[in-house]
């Protein structure tokens, strides 16, 4: 009969066609957009650090600036509509900023308004009190921050620290934030550095000094 289907052969099964169409374009699209927010990195700060900080990636604080205006606006304007407009901490305001900023071509790789800056941040499996007071007490801080020439200028109780490098006074600001039970976050920026070389060796010396830190206070020492 015409149009009939011809019988299958003896031992042959109907196979399932392969999965196509928008499941696994939507697979597809999952994992390079995945790959593309692990791979932006500005001011020193990979996408995941700031999606986790402030619930956005790098790729959509980019646009949103761009639709503010921001291209036209002083660092210092930028930081503050970060924090007022989008409630972002005055830290990652800063740091986002400064992304924005080198995105642009507005400024050089760890340059600021005051010179440059080095910045380094660790999660570590601790209270955010107890890694706080693993920066404010002078002989714990001389376990793991060594003989490091600063000092402590102010700190605000579990939230922040202000110290000084010595010689040149250069500024170093340092903040904490609770990620969950027994889960904290400290950030570290050394700014007024007179170039990026300068930058590049704090940021070595601080990166190298949160290992410390981090290695020391989970094993409970």
């Amino acid at each position: 009969m015409a149009g009939a289907r011809k019988p299958l052969a003896e031992g042959r099964t109907l196979r399932k066609p392969p999965v196509r169409g928008k499941v696994a374009a939507r697979g597809s699209l999952a994992r390079g957009t995945a790959t593309a927010r692990n791979e932006l990195r500005l001011a020193g700060v990979g996408t995941a650090a700031v999606l986790r900080a402030t619930g956005r990636p790098w790729s959509e604080w980019l646009s949103v600036l761009d639709r503010a205006g921001a291209r036209t606006l002083s660092h210092k304007d930028i930081a503050l509509l970060l924090s007022r407009q989008f409630g972002v901490p005055d830290w990652w305001s800063q740091m986002v900023s400064v992304g924005y900023e080198q995105a642009r071509g507005l400024r050089e790789a760890r340059e600021r308004t005051t010179g440059f800056a080095a910045t380094a941040s660790r999660t570590i499996h601790v209270p955010v009190r107890r890694l706080f007071d693993a920066w404010c007490d002078d002989a714990s801080r001389s376990r793991w921050l060594l003989d490091a020439p600063v000092a402590v200028r102010r700190s605000v109780d579990g939230r922040s620290l202000r110290m000084t490098w010595q010689p040149g006074e250069s500024p170093v600001e340092v903040s904490f934030q609770s990620r969950g039970a027994g889960k904290s976050q400290v950030a570290v920026e050394h700014g007024r550095l007179r170039s990026a070389a300068s930058a590049r060796t704090q940021k070595a010396f601080w990166s190298a000094a949160l290992e410390r830190l981090k290695a020391l206070i989970e094993s409970g020492r």
